[in-house]
Order: structure tokens, then C-alpha cells, then sequence
């Protein structure tokens, strides 16, 4: 059943209401007759459904509801549907679908252009409008997904920043050290899991040099570590705090490492 929001309740504040378990759409439209029959295809289709016949009740019920898209008439009473568009844009990002009886492709990229993310013109196939609302739906469904957060480009730690996509490691005057791609990554892996201890052959595996069982893998990777070390410190007592050894264990970079 479609639900009407009174005009009574006016107060346009921010406050969102908490999402309802099925998605909501606003219908927008002064023709009674129309908002009606737009309302009950949508309540058909499994929407609930809220209606308003101009600006002030459509932002009644926006701070009133959790509200998933926007079906906007153009022409209505007072501010027009453009222009609630673009203050609604403005406000909260809420798919909006455009329907209006004019068909002029001026009026339709005005419509995109302002922040619509469709455009219907009247009449309409009741078949192809809901085809369009479920369209547009998806859209905002998978640009509102999960996202996995980009990588970091640069880790900070002791004065150091190590720039991972220039592969360039400078010290706290901005003075770059040079560095193998052998010492790159070894140093890499190590500011990702500060403070754990690394065993030498999962330090060796970032050389590519082969583990071996005749000692010759602990002898490289102590080699290497100790260059890394040297890189990073001239002196060997403040490297080596920087750099421990766990005994029988691997090396641990004992320091916080940030990330930007």
C-alpha cells in the first residue's frame, strides 16, 4: 500500500531515518491520478512505496524515512522538479528517476545534468518504467557495496617513509637511500607486519633464493639483513634495535609503522 506523507510535516532537517528491511521509493507527482497509479505498480513490484505532491512534502518525507530512490515529476506546483533535483543531489545521494510529459532532449539532459540518473516520458509502458527503476537500483546497489580500501602508497616509521609505488626509501631530511630490489622487498614485508617475527625463509622467499638445509639459507638471509641494516642505520647498535633478532626464530622490525 502506498503511503502518503502529509504536508504538515515540514520540518526539513537531516535526520535519516533507519533503513527498512525493503527498499523504499519516493514518488513525486501533483496529478493525483498518476502518483497513484505510479504508486501502485511499485507496491505491485514488492516496493514500498511514499508519495508527495510537491517539494515540501518530498523533503518531509526524506527526513521522515530512509528513502532508496526518487521517482520526480518536472512540473510541479512551486519548486520544480529540476530543481529538486539539484538541491536534493546536493543534500544525499539518492538515485533519482525523472518523469515528466515532456519529451524534448533538451529537457532531458538538463534532467541527467542537474543529477537525475534516468529520465521517463509520460505516458509510459508500466513494463519498461519498472524495468528502469529495477535498473537503476542495481546500479546504486553495487556502487554502494563493499569496496575494498586502496592500498597505502607510503609507510612512516624511525623517520623514514618508504614511497611503495616509487620503490624509493628517504630518510627524515627527504634524502632518498638506495636500495636493491632484494632489500626493497625485504624491507617492504617487513613495515606490513611490524612487530612480528619473521622466519628467514619467509624472508627468503621474497629473493627468490632457494631454501636450503645445509645452513646456506640462514647464512643469506643473515647477509642480507645485516645490508638492510646498514641502510638504515650507520650505527650497528641502534640497527640492530631496530631490526631484532629472535633467536632460533628470524628478525622482527620493532617500531610502529604508519600508513598513508
Amino acid at each position: 500500500m502506498a503511503i502518503s506523507v502529509r504536508a504538515e510535516t515540514t520540518a526539513h532537517n537531516e535526520t535519516i531515518a533507519p533503513r527498512p528491511p525493503h527498499q523504499t521509493l519516493l514518488v513525486v507527482e501533483d496529478d493525483e491520478e498518476i502518483r497513484m497509479l505510479v504508486a501502485q505498480q511499485l507496491t505491485k513490484a514488492g516496493y514500498r512505496v511514499l508519495t508527495a505532491s510537491d517539494g515540501l512534502t518530498m523533503f518531509a518525507a526524506l527526513d521522515a524515512h530512509f528513502v532508496d530512490l526518487i521517482v520526480l515529476d518536472l512540473n510541479l506546483p512551486g519548486e520544480d522538479g529540476l530543481s529538486l533535483c539539484r538541491s536534493t543531489r546536493s543534500r544525499r545521494n539518492i538515485p533519482i528517476i525523472m518523469l515528466t510529459a515532456r519529451s524534448e532532449a533538451i529537457d532531458r539532459i538538463i534532467g541527467l545534468e542537474v543529477g537525475a540518473d534516468d529520465y521517463i516520458s509520460k505516458p509510459f509502458d508500466p513494463r519498461e518504467f519498472l524495468a528502469r527503476v529495477r535498473s537503476v537500483m542495481r546500479r546504486a546497489c553495487a556502487a554502494a557495496g563493499p569496496q575494498e580500501p586502496p592500498p597505502p602508497k607510503r609507510a612512516f616509521f624511525r623517520g623514514w617513509t618508504l614511497d611503495f609505488a616509487n620503490r624509493r626509501l628517504t630518510d627524515a631530511r627527504g634524502r632518498a637511500v638506495i636500495l636493491s630490489g632484494a632489500e626493497f622487498s625485504l624491507l617492504k614485508f617487513f613495515v606490513e607486519h611490524a612487530n612480528q617475527v619473521l622466519t628467514r625463509e619467509q624472508l627468503l622467499t621474497l629473493t627468490s633464493h632457494p631454501v636450503s638445509t645445509d645452513g646456506s639459507a640462514q647464512r643469506v638471509a643473515d647477509l642480507q639483513i645485516s645490508r638492510l641494516r646498514q641502510k638504515l642505520d650507520d650505527d650497528e647498535a641502534r640497527a640492530t634495535e631496530l631490526i631484532m633478532t629472535v633467536r632460533s626464530q628470524g628478525y622482527v622490525l620493532a617500531t610502529e609503522v604508519a600508513f598513508e
